[in-house]
């Protein structure tokens, strides 16, 4: 079976290519990486990690957490991770 650099399977990134996106890789553009750079891969493979917690945070109605206020900052950390993510890649990209 053939492997990508990454030792993934072509048929599990088929599989992959397939699913519904995350809300949080949909947030942090997990598909759109145009040179193909594995580092700002994983960047937002993290980000989007981060961004799904707090996405989950907001819609959770369990230990109190589903105040206003909780469902404020759950927000203001998505919007604050977006924004570390896009330094991150540019960090990583950077070409002087």
């Amino acid at each position: 079976m053939e492997e990508n650099n990454q030792g993934q399977c072509l048929s599990d990134q088929m599989r992959e290519a397939t699913r519904p996106k995350t809300y949080g890789e949909r947030a942090v553009g997990l598909s759109f990486n145009p040179s193909g750079d594995d580092g700002v891969r994983r960047i937002k493979e993290l980000y989007a990690e981060i961004i799904d917690i707090m996405d989950g945070m907001r819609n959770v109605e369990a230990n109190n957490m589903s105040t206003g206020e909780h469902k404020r900052l759950a927000s203001v950390a998505i919007t604050e991770a977006q924004t570390a993510q896009m330094w991150a890649v540019k960090a990583l990209t950077w070409k002087d």
